[in-house]
């Protein structure tokens, strides 16, 4: 049998732009974590570095659709070398801060520049779009890069948390702004590969978030993310609770690697089903095996169920970023894909506040509800999104226009 993957990279340029990606996506990952373990060996304050990573965060979540609607308009080589120019100067302007004991508010607004670093996965996946558009070859690409996501999440942070640990407490973040730039330095010299710029065509498109269904899509991620920013969460209280501090990080990796094998089974399969039921299916899949972590009582036992949890997650992330592709037109593809990456990163931080303050309000048993309502509010989403999609292609339908609009091509 062929192996889909290697298929993929059959085309020239490919395996140079994904190579890129994987090193550009790694800070996605490494940048607030660094952050949070400098500034509590060089200030002493969790409050302090807990604050100034989330400015980083919340300022990243905001800035980076508008950064690809730019992309979508000039060009990923126009765009994406100044803003991350501009990323990676303030954040080492924080770190040099930092070093030299200035004022804590100064930290702050150096945090809000470097939080202007674009979303690289999906500068990758709109490259994969270009090149696999309406082929079975997109949904094998969608596939890797969401292992590939997985990937950069289970290294990324103790690669930075070592980094700073093992070196000085600045090593983290540096290390993660220079994996930046030299990854979209090798990612924009692949000029064959990269998306068309859509000029005055971008000016005339309405933001992605404009459209009812890709906004359904979205919320549907943000439950997704806060599956797995609860279970980030209760891993740790769980462990410590059973006085395994250390197993934590192994429950994480077993989540991690669940996802990443399911992952790669699913793009290989490529399902030929109509792409909002198979949503509507991978999300109620994701719900249903959230359910036996209520009657976990032993890391090992978590650690299952959290194998099984996982072996869904990455599907669901699939189809959505599949879904998006369908539901925006060529103009709004960077945006829109962004828009989801945004939406999972806010449910995260959602999910592991909720999942946190139930843990100290009411212990760990009780907050293991958390991940399986944020599962349950996830299959509900997925089903009112597969209803706007469908109301909307109902609706081009009986225009009977015979151009393609967004949303027209989905089943």
């Amino acid at each position: 049998m062929a192996n889909p993957y290697r298929a993929l990279f059959q085309h020239p340029g490919t395996l140079a732009f994904a190579s890129a990606g994987l090193v550009a996506r790694m800070p996605l990952s490494m940048a607030g974590i660094g952050l949070i373990t400098m500034l509590s060996q060089q200030r002493g304050s969790y409050w302090l570095a807990g604050a100034v990573a989330a400015t980083f965060t919340v300022t990243m979540a905001l800035a980076a659709p508008q950064v690809s609607r730019w992309v979508d308009r000039y060009g990923q080589g126009r765009v994406l070398p100044p803003v991350t120019a501009l990323s990676v100067v303030a954040m080492l302007a924080l770190l040099l801060a930092s070093h030299f004991q200035a004022p804590d508010w100064t930290l702050f607004p150096l945090a809000v520049l470097a939080g202007f670093m674009p979303s690289m996965p999906a500068m990758v996946r709109a490259r994969w779009t270009e090149l696999y558009r309406g082929t079975p070859k997109l949904a094998t690409a969608y596939s890797l890069e969401s292992v590939l996501d997985e990937v950069s999440f289970i290294v990324g942070p103790p690669l930075a948390v070592g980094a700073s640990v093992a070196l000085f407490p600045e090593a983290g973040p540096l290390l993660a702004v220079l994996m930046l730039a030299a990854g979209v330095v090798a990612l924009v010299r692949q000029r064959a590969t990269e998306p068309p710029a859509h000029g005055t065509s971008a000016d005339a498109q309405p933001s992605a978030m404009g459209l009812a269904s890709v906004r359904a899509l979205v919320m549907t991620l943000v439950a997704l993310g806060g599956i797995v920013g609860a279970i980030d969460v209760i891993s740790v209280a769980f462990a410590d609770a059973q006085g395994q501090p250390a197993a934590a990080s192994v429950v994480l990796s077993v989540y991690a690697v669940g996802s990443c094998l399911a992952g790669l089974a699913f793009g290989a399969l490529n399902p030929a089903w109509p792409l909002p039921r198979l949503l509507a299916w991978c999300a109620f899949a994701t719900a249903v095996t959230a359910l036996p972590l209520l009657w976990v009582d032993h890391t090992v036992a978590l650690a299952a169920v959290l194998f099984l949890c996982g072996g869904f997650f990455a599907p669901t992330m699939i189809v959505a970023m599949r879904l998006v592709e369908t539901l925006v037109s060529p103009a709004q593809l960077t945006e829109g894909l962004t828009w989801l990456i945004t939406g999972l990163g806010v449910g995260v931080a959602g999910g592991a506040a909720v999942a946190g303050w139930v843990v100290d309000q009411a212990g760990v048993s009780t907050a293991l509800w958390a991940p399986v309502v944020a599962g349950a509010l996830a299959w509900l989403l997925a089903l009112g999104c597969c209803a706007v999609v469908r109301l909307n292609r109902l609706r081009i339908e009986q225009s009977r226009s015979g151009e393609r609009q967004p949303g027209a091509v989905l089943e």
